[in-house]
């Protein structure tokens, strides 16, 4: 026996019930629909001796709190025993990469990577990189770098020669003085201190590491 609505099908079969729910509507819309047909509907079905349920989810991906409101709904009905509920696993997060590139990135280029990057090279004025991690350019940054930029407030951005035209570290952007273009400068790194960008001597990046793990609680 099969008895549907819009997003909820409950299906009888030889030993319990499949609740097959709509894997392409509003979530909240489903549990509504859902709560309204124990309450309302199926009172023959949902009355009685235990009877067991197996919830089925199509390609819908939830999280542990929307799966609880749902059980937490079904588990309303005294004689309904969830026995499984199918959905599709959460796809691991894909690890950030740490990647060594060489060349030169020239007015016009953007060089993009998820993850931290060691370049080999220089960055030329109009030339950009931009990471979600770390940035090391062993070689001459005259360009813009983006280090960060999907939020990770605690990137860096090291240089072996350091003239940017735009540093940015997450959100925050920060354009040197104009005579960072003439002055020779030792290997030096950016990083955000108190939401503002700092440059400090590429010796000092083992300090600055120990405090943000410091920060962290590791």
């Amino acid at each position: 026996m099969a008895v549907k609505s819009n997003h909820v099908t409950i299906k009888g079969i030889k030993d319990g019930l499949v609740f097959l729910l709509d894997d392409e509507c509003e979530y909240d819309e489903l549990l509504s629909e859902l709560r309204y047909k124990l309450e309302h509907s199926h009172q023959n079905i949902l009355t009685g001796p235990i009877i067991h349920v197996d919830v089925k989810m199509g390609s819908r991906r939830i999280t542990e709190d929307q799966k609880q409101n749902m059980l937490d709904i079904l588990k309303q009905k005294g004689n309904l025993l969830i026995r499984s509920v199918e959905f599709p696993e959460s796809e691991p997060e894909q690890a950030p990469v740490y990647a060594i590139m060489s060349g030169m990135v020239r007015s016009g280029q953007v060089l993009r990577h998820n993850g931290d990057l060691l370049f080999l090279g220089d960055v030329n004025p109009g030339g950009s990189i931009l990471c979600t991690g770390d940035i090391y350019i062993l070689g001459a940054l005259r360009g813009m770098v983006h280090a960060g930029f999907e939020g990770n407030e605690e990137a860096i951005i090291a240089a072996s020669h350091f003239a940017p035209t735009q540093l940015r570290i997450a959100e925050q952007i920060s354009r040197p003085p104009d005579e960072w273009e003439t002055r020779e400068t030792s290997m030096e790194f950016a990083f955000l201190q108190n939401g503002a960008m700092q440059i400090d001597k590429i010796s000092n990046i083992v300090r600055i590491r120990r405090d943000f793990n410091v920060f962290k609680g590791v």
